[in-house]
């Protein structure tokens, strides 16, 4: 059954009941670096996705948006960046932890694929560890560019480094690796290199340039989208990205396809609703 014509709580209703909300413990916790900490928690989502999401909740201080690096055992990586990111990265080993999902569109390997690029920036590179795992159980070649402000600011090169053949770092301040964004190795990769489809997560103008390549190059390209998100499941418009909403339309996109969005790479939503520069 559809859910266009659906009332509000209708839908609120019927994603409460596909996604309830879950309480497991957390067992382990990484620190990363200064900032990013990456928690196992002790639960199996067997129909997590590489690219989707969850919506992870601490009661008395709110709901966010988290990339699924693993489904099992269930594991996020938090960035201590705001109210709800702090309080979910000063949770303890042992204590509980509530979500919902896995929400979202994933990324999609193509068929007989033989080999893939994965581009990160920051952050995003948590949802593309998950890929490259994925991609290796089916014997698929993957390689990497990862891209960081600085060394310190560099996460899961050592996980990457056990999924992919290559891994590249790059940094803004060449403190670590190609000095420059992702492209200074993204691009020749591209031009160089026969993949049968580019990943890419990470700040919106990072990936409109990747986007760009591989439409030049003629290769497939996939592009995981973050928003300001409130409901997760398409309901309130707080993700909206030129008339998609990110957390149901997406968060995966073909790359041709943001391209023409007139919001990608250029504006979105804050916590109001009011439309903001990228």
């Amino acid at each position: 059954m559809g859910t266009k014509n659906l009332k509000r709580s209708q839908v609120l209703r019927m994603n409460e009941i596909r996604n309830p909300v879950r309480t497991a413990r957390i067992k382990k916790i990484e620190v990363e670096n200064y900032r990013v900490k990456t928690l196992q928690i002790d639960y199996e989502l067997e129909n997590a996705q590489p690219g989707q999401f969850l919506m992870v909740w601490i009661p008395k201080v709110g709901e966010r948006p988290m990339s699924i690096g693993d489904g099992k055992p269930l594991t996020i990586s938090v960035a201590d960046v705001g109210k709800v990111s702090h309080a979910i990265s000063s949770l303890k080993e042992g204590e509980l932890i509530s979500f919902r999902g896995p929400l979202g569109k994933p990324f999609i390997l193509p068929k007989n694929a033989k080999r893939i690029l994965v581009i990160g920036g920051g952050y995003g590179v948590v949802p593309l560890y998950f890929l490259c795992r994925f991609a290796k159980n089916k014997k698929i070649e993957t390689n990497a560019v990862i891209g960081a402000r600085a060394a310190n600011d560099i996460i899961y090169e050592k996980r990457l480094a056990s999924t992919c053949k290559d891994v590249f770092i790059t940094t803004d301040d060449g403190s670590r690796g190609k000095k420059g964004n992702v492209m200074a190795e993204a691009e020749a990769l591209i031009k160089s290199k026969k993949f049968d489809c580019v990943y890419s997560c990470g700040p919106e103008r990072m990936m409109g340039a990747v986007a760009q390549s591989c439409k030049a190059q003629k290769v497939p390209c996939q592009l995981s989208l973050e928003r300001y998100m409130k409901c997760g499941v398409g309901v309130c418009g707080s993700c909206d990205c030129g008339g998609k909403t990110v957390c149901r339309d997406g968060p995966v996109f073909d790359g041709e396809e943001m391209l023409s969005n007139p919001d990608f790479g250029k504006s979105r939503r804050d916590a109001a609703g009011r439309t903001t520069g990228i």
